[in-house]
Order: C-alpha cells, then structure tokens, then sequence
C-alpha cells in the first residue's frame, strides 16, 4: 500500500526525512522578495526531496575507457560548479549527458516499507529524467540521484529545490532488510557515491 501525507508526516517526526518540510514549498522569501522555487516537501502520498547544493558531478568520455560498474574509475565523472543567479543556485547539465546529485535529505527507512524515487514533472517537460531508484527497507543514508539530459540543449537542475519525489510503499515485515544484510550504500554521505560491487 502506498503511504499518505499523514504517516510520512509522524514518520518524518522519528527521524525518516531529516530535514522536513510538513506542507509543499512553492516559494520561499528571500531579502528582496519572495522567490518561486521547484516545489519541494510533503505532498498527498509523497515526498518531494531537493537536490544537495554540495556536489554534481557528469559523465565525460575519455577516449580508450569503457565504464565498468564492477571497476568503476571516478576520471570518468567530472565535477560541475555551482552557479548562482537571481532565479536561484543551480547545475548545468549538457545536452545528451548524464550526471549524478545527491539529495539535500537524510533518509532512514523503515524496516517495513520501501522507497521509489520518481521524476517530478517540471524537469520531465524540460527532458531531464530522474533514474528510478529504490531505497530498500532498512537503508539510510543520502541518496545519490541520476539524470539523464534528453533534450538537445543544456538545462539548469537547481540545487535547494526540488528535484524527485519519493514513493513510500509498504509491505509484509522482510526478512532480511537492507541494513542487516549489511548492503553497499548504507549509511551513503552528502556525496555522490561511485558504483560499487
């Protein structure tokens, strides 16, 4: 069964979204004036959760190299500035590119249900699409989040925004959760982590 706004909310409030937003944020004040922003937050069964500020990183060619997910060499990934501008800060992300985020967001998932994190509809209109990523019951940690730049021109990911919204699915009690089977990205920093075997 999905979750609604209700449990996310008395959830968050132990600890599953840090930090959290209790209602849908489509503008926030700045000194001047008030600034519209791509939402972010609770929503009816969902959460919106924003793009880290911290690090964005997109997948360059070097020519002789092939991308191994079982030997994965970070010189493949190039870090991107942050840029800043009266709309907000943001990213570029180059036409038919793929790059890697981190969400602003610590999330610790309960043993019980299972997170999916979906595109948000404002960037799909732009050609940016949000990998579909699961957060497996008993993960934590920051999620590291992937987009792929369709379209035939660069476009702007803006960081403190929102970026995806999570799905929270729940389901008969597991056996064995993430977090006791020790899996690979737990506990993931405010970082991009790298594929790992």
């Amino acid at each position: 069964m999905i979750k609604n706004d209700t449990w996310i909310q008395t959830m968050a409030a132990q600890g599953m979204i840090a930090p959290f937003e209790p209602a849908l944020v489509r503008q926030v004040q700045q000194p001047a004036a008030t600034m519209p922003v791509i939402s972010y937050g609770l929503s009816s069964y969902g959460y919106d959760i924003r793009l880290s500020p911290s690090e964005f990183r997109i997948f360059r060619h070097i020519p002789g190299t092939v991308i191994d997910p079982k030997n994965f060499n970070p010189e493949n990934l190039e870090p991107t500035q942050l840029r800043q501008d009266d709309n907000g800060s943001y990213f570029v992300l180059p036409a038919h590119s793929y790059g890697l985020g981190v969400a602003l967001e610590r999330l610790e998932i309960p043993n019980n249900i299972t997170t999916i994190c979906i595109g948000k509809s404002t960037y799909a209109r732009c050609g940016i699409i949000a990998n579909l990523t699961p957060a497996e019951a008993g993960w934590r940690g920051y999620l590291t989040l992937e987009f792929s730049n369709s379209s035939s021109a660069d476009c702007r990911i803006y960081a403190s925004e929102g970026v995806v919204q999570l799905l929270f699915l729940e389901g008969e009690p597991c056996q064995v959760s993430y977090e006791t089977r020790k899996g690979k990205y737990q506990d993931q920093a405010e970082r991009v982590t790298l594929a790992r075997v």
